[in-house]
């Protein structure tokens, strides 16, 4: 027979915060259907680990789910769905609701940029007859977790005459991959007298590829002529079509479960392509919702949101007022009753590196999706900081569709910290809060989410389009 509650016991329940893992809060039927979509999360992962391929992934399902291209002025109603693609960076989907527009949208907005490895625009030289690419890094990374890896080349050539090639080689099983030499230990001492921050310069981030000359005893740079001629053959490119290049080294590793329990996920991109995705399927499944829900997955975020696929840009602002007139209604007045979720990640508490995050306070791995009401720097320095009004709407939808959630926070006060898109929105009289999910070795080539996690996440998404 169960023990009558003492009265402290009581008041701790009722009165007091108790943090449970995901599991122990989730039925077997549930934690078998958070599996499932982590499995397609995975595929996602593997085949979109640039925000083009992310974007081209996007729009083709959009297109398999009855979504149709926004075009200014087009006649509306409840049910329909539409998106925008901004220059194969970005894009906007949107269902519209059964409440007037005048009443707001429920915007979810993430990322699909990750950390990477940029080609230069005269990237290829050969040094003792080693073929190289220049890079120049994108994002915050530790240069030194980028060497010694394999890497695969992602990107677009835009032709002399204007034509376009697409390339991606590396993540075929039979695809040749890339690397970034290193120093053997051995050898290694003034480098390792280095701090950790230079152990590896950005210069020194040089591409290995390739080490086999042109068959020609007249010539020199012949291992660099037999890369080009390789390049030219394939895809009909000269050394001059790298001006016109986007073309981004990235870890060739695959997606997998991490963990004897499999609990886990490694991949590369994780920030923010884990939320991108959980907004995306939370876009794809919603029906016929109460105010018109709108999904942006944007570029630029890892590098300051600046550029015309960033959140800096006005293509946000452009799209709802143009949605807007289709029923002759004000845009600034839509964007003054709308609500947000910036979709994106936080860290999350690792016992290996305690001091940098304060325990109250951080997000853990599987105590669900992260609600953080700011985040900046030292001073709560370039952060957009939720209402308490709009956290405690948030709180209570979350709560109401059992939702999975805890909150955190970015670092320690004076540790550092960083920023989401949240404050780009909310600069447009949005209220704006990010929540996302909690993210080990955040930024590094191979990252490390809990899928209870994100689960929680595509649940949390999904409820406030409902909303």
């Amino acid at each position: 027979m169960e023990k009558e509650k003492t009265i402290a016991q009581q008041k701790k329940e009722a009165l007091l915060s108790s943090a449970k893992h995901a599991v122990m809060r989730m039925s077997d039927e549930e934690l078998a259907a958070c599996d499932a979509f982590c499995e397609d999360y995975k595929v996602f992962l593997d085949k979109a680990k640039t925000e083009r391929e992310a974007v081209s992934f996007v729009e083709d399902a959009l297109q398999k789910n009855g979504f149709i291209k926004f075009v200014p002025g087009m006649e509306l109603k409840a049910g329909d769905k539409i998106y925008v693609n901004n220059r194969s960076k970005a894009i906007i989907m949107a269902t519209i609701g059964t409440a007037p527009i005048t009443e707001g949208v429920r915007l979810n907005a993430a990322h699909i940029d990750s950390p990477r490895l940029d080609m230069k625009q005269h990237p290829l030289y050969e040094d003792n007859e080693l073929a190289f690419f220049k890079t120049h890094y994108y994002g915050g990374i530790k240069k030194y977790q980028w060497t010694a890896i394999p890497l695969s080349l992602h990107g677009v050539v835009i032709r002399k005459d204007g034509t376009s090639v697409e390339i991606c080689i590396g993540e075929d099983e039979n695809d040749p991959i890339f690397c970034i030499t290193d120093l053997l230990p051995h050898l290694a001492a003034n480098q390792m007298k280095r701090t950790l921050n230079e152990g590896i310069q950005g210069e020194e981030l040089n591409i290995l590829v390739g080490s086999r000359p042109f068959k020609d005893d007249r010539e020199s740079n012949l291992v660099k002529l037999a890369i080009m001629d390789i390049l030219h053959e394939k895809y009909g490119i000269i050394e001059d079509d790298f001006i016109s290049a986007e073309l981004e080294a990235v870890p060739a590793f695959k997606a997998k479960d991490v963990g004897f329990d499999r609990s886990m996920i490694g991949a590369y991109g994780h920030d923010d392509r884990v939320c991108a995705y959980t907004a995306f399927e939370a876009a794809l499944g919603s029906k016929a919702p109460v105010h018109t829900g709108v999904t942006i997955l944007t570029d630029k975020e890892e590098t300051g949101s600046d550029g015309n696929t960033g959140l800096c840009s006005a293509y946000l602002k452009y799209f709802i007022y143009d949605l807007a007139e289709c029923f002759g209604a004000n845009g600034r007045a839509v964007l003054s009753a709308s609500r947000c979720l910036s979709a994106d990640v936080n860290a999350a508490f690792d016992p290996t590196f305690p001091d940098v995050l304060e325990r109250n306070n951080c997000a853990y791995f599987n105590r669900g999706v992260c609600v953080t009401k700011f985040t900046g720097a030292r001073g709560k320095s370039g952060t957009s900081d939720a209402s308490a009004e709009f956290v405690g709407e948030i709180r209570r939808l979350l709560d109401e569709n059992n939702v999975i959630w805890q909150t955190g926070e970015l670092g320690k006060v004076d540790m550092g910290g960083g920023g989401t898109v949240a404050m780009y929105v909310a600069n447009l009289n949005v209220d704006t809060i990010d929540v996302g999910v909690p993210v080990l070795s955040m930024h590094a080539p191979y990252e490390l989410v809990a899928k209870t996690d994100v689960y929680a996440a595509y649940k949390a998404f999904a409820a406030f389009l409902e909303s």
